[in-house]
């Protein structure tokens, strides 16, 4: 076996991860949509059926200072093995088992280069939903912005 070249490992690995940052943002019904634009898909198992956990959140102050417990997220997370021999893995904050599920499944179809292409495109309206709502985001908080200047009298 070949290794793979150090470049191509970490844009899969970017890939990968960019893909599951939209499904892990996505609706429900937005990741349902998604896999029957994919159909039609191999058989899924649970390696680990959707469970439901706490997480502690770690936080710091100003970002680099002592490390302290902030408070407790409700997690959902979920494995999936496709038929083709794939796994899939899913975290979502809160109890959606479902959503958990789905995204599992695609992370496995996004691991299959013959589907990696469908999976995107089935991925592109999440991701065109997810930037319009950081678009307005954007303006809203460029809206409250306030410039400060100083004018200067006469010469000094």
């Amino acid at each position: 076996m070949t290794a793979l070249p150090r470049q191509t490992q970490d844009d899969g690995h970017a890939a990968r991860q960019a893909a599951m940052a939209a499904c892990s943002e996505a609706t429900c019904a937005e990741l349902a949509q998604a896999l029957e634009q994919l159909a039609p898909l191999p058989a899924a198992e649970d390696l680990r059926a959707p469970e439901t956990g706490l997480v502690m959140l770690r936080g710091r102050m100003g970002g680099d200072g002592r490390p302290f417990n902030l408070g407790e997220a409700t997690v959902t997370r979920a494995a999936v093995r496709l038929a083709t021999g794939e796994a899939g893995f899913a975290y979502h904050l809160g109890r959606d088992a479902g959503r958990a599920r789905l995204a599992a499944i695609l992370d496995a179809l996004w691991q299959a280069p013959a589907r990696r292409t469908a999976v995107e495109a089935a991925l592109a309206p999440i991701r065109a939903r997810l930037a319009a709502e950081a678009g307005t985001r954007a303006r809203r908080t460029a809206a409250t912005r306030v410039d400060f200047f100083t004018m200067v009298r006469g010469e000094s």
